[in-house]
């Protein structure tokens, strides 16, 4: 087990060097570049892992082409180069790269595809500033109508003159990248703790409560970094932001059978704004995008808007063959996203560029910037704290699991594990038979049916990665409660694994 992991305030050391407060993929990351830079760590949440934002993306790691769209061609560059960085050095265990299909159908004018085209072209000359390898992420090119429907049969045919095919990153799963982080910065000896929720904060010191307890008590500290995104302004009062949500839906993938790439679907009317088609490796797809405005108390964990289902089903349903109808619809979710309220009325979008500010009593907060980029506002985070410690190397420190492509490629081990944990796979084996005393067929077996998440996995979300209840190892760990009817399946495995674990730790506290 790691010592590091754990719920509660059992342990926390009364001084560090610095404390992150927020455990999203910002907050994970910025405790794994100051436990590598050699800095005492300790980073804290008032839930879980992954319990905010950082959860609810679309599971792509971006290249910034939408940015160098709008001019922001800093913005995209950075994209790009982080990009790079997850695929081939730090997490190519947890990353691969996605063939996305734009069709050429009749509602897509032909100046907008040679637009569409130009676009992908420029997408390409990032990708080589950024020096990734075409290996990894393969020039974009246009196929014809049949090549296009082989990829997606499902496509309407009526009016279509070919696709453009072209490349981006994706993640095996948002949360499992943070989750990965946090155990690769408990690795390197930080303190990562769950239920610890910071009543105060300054520049030195932190007032913590253990949610579990109640109990309270004060961490001194040389720095104190608000990672905590769109709550970022309930603990420090100079951060204004207002929220913006972004939707998601799920969908089984026999919805649209046969679908091997992702689709960008064209919103009617619009010449720069699409919805996409996103299959995943889990045997589902995900639809979205929407952005809507979003006023009043930010909730803990935001409730798609039945207009924004309409809206992307009624999108998809006009690039597909096959009408999209409610019933399809197995799981929503619902993302925020911060954007900075400048005072004056105007919003300035951080979700495109991050920033970090410095309190009046020595905070430093990080808001805005992508999943993508985490490394690079860490990195400027724990800068911007101007401690005598040492340069930042997590842009070539891999986190834990990781190995080329072709090593984990002859790994002999589960294709999931090795997707998932990568080298770490035998770990995630070995742990769960030396808990259990199962045999690897009942620590390989999906936990219910249409679940493919394993009683393996669910073992090492307790012993390994901190989960404390159900909800942790559903919800975050494995992802299986974005579908509400597989959740209630995998209940029982959920508890059962807690109960085995806490039974063999008891056993052996008591000698």
């Amino acid at each position: 087990m790691s010592p590091h992991i754990a719920a509660g305030l059992d342990g926390v050391p009364a001084e560090v060097d610095v404390v992150v407060v927020g455990l999203g993929v910002t907050g994970a990351g910025c405790a794994l570049d100051a436990a590598t830079r050699g800095l005492s760590t300790l980073a804290v949440d008032a839930h879980d892992l992954a319990f905010g934002t950082s959860r609810w993306s679309s599971k792509l790691v971006h290249g910034g082409l939408r940015y160098l769209a709008q001019g922001q061609v800093g913005v995209a560059r950075e994209s790009a180069i982080e990009r790079g960085i997850l695929m081939e050095v730090t997490a190519p265990h947890l990353t691969h790269a996605l063939p996305m299909l734009a069709p050429l159908g009749s509602s897509v004018s032909r100046r907008q595809g040679g637009l569409t085209r130009a676009a992908f072209t420029a997408g390409d000359l990032l990708r080589r500033s950024a020096h990734t390898s075409a290996q990894t992420l393969p020039r974009p090119r246009r196929i014809s109508a049949t090549e296009a429907l082989a990829l997606a049969p499902d496509l309407r045919p009526e009016g279509l003159r070919g696709a453009l095919l072209s490349w981006d990153g994706q993640l095996e799963d948002d949360a499992r990248l943070v989750t990965t982080i946090a155990r690769t910065a408990a690795a390197y000896g930080a303190h990562v703790r769950t239920r610890a929720r910071v009543l105060s904060a300054t520049g030195d010191r932190v007032e913590l409560r253990d949610e579990l307890t109640g109990a309270t008590r004060t961490v001194t500290a040389r720095a104190v970094v608000n990672a905590t995104g769109v709550w970022a302004g309930s603990l420090v009062d100079e951060v204004r932001l207002r929220p913006s949500r972004g939707t998601h839906l799920v969908l089984r993938a026999a919805t649209l059978p046969g679908l091997r790439v992702a689709v960008t679907a064209p919103v009617p009317g619009e010449t720069n704004r699409f919805v996409l088609v996103l299959p995943q490796p889990d045997g589902t797809i995900y639809v979205g995008l929407t952005d809507e405005p979003v006023e009043g108390e930010v909730p803990d964990v935001p409730e798609p808007a039945d207009d924004e289902i309409g809206f992307l089903l009624d999108v998809v349903g006009a690039a597909f063959s096959r009408p999209l109808r409610r019933s399809d619809v197995v799981g929503a979710f619902a993302g925020l996203r911060p954007l900075l309220d400048t005072g004056d009325g105007s919003t300035a979008d951080l979700s495109r560029s991050h920033a970090v500010l410095r309190s009046a009593t020595g905070v430093v907060t990080v808001v805005g910037g992508k999943l993508t980029t985490y490394r690079r506002m860490a990195q400027d985070a724990l800068d911007a704290c101007a401690l005598d410690a040492g340069p930042c190397v997590t842009a070539r420190t891999p986190l834990l699991g990781a190995a080329p492509r072709a090593e984990l490629a002859g790994l002999e081990l589960p294709a999931r594990l090795v997707r998932r944990y990568g080298t770490d796979a035998a770990l995630v084996l070995d742990t769960a038979r030396a808990m259990t005393g199962y045999d690897d067929d009942a620590l390989l077996a999906p936990v219910a049916d249409r679940v493919p998440a394993t009683f393996a996995e669910l073992v090492f979300g307790v012993t390994h990665e901190g989960a404390h209840d159900v909800g942790d190892l559903l919800d975050r760990r494995t992802r299986i409660g974005l579908v509400a009817a597989d959740r209630a399946l995998a209940v029982p495995a959920a508890e059962r694994a807690l109960s085995l674990v806490e039974a063999r730790g008891a056993r052996a506290a008591a000698g």
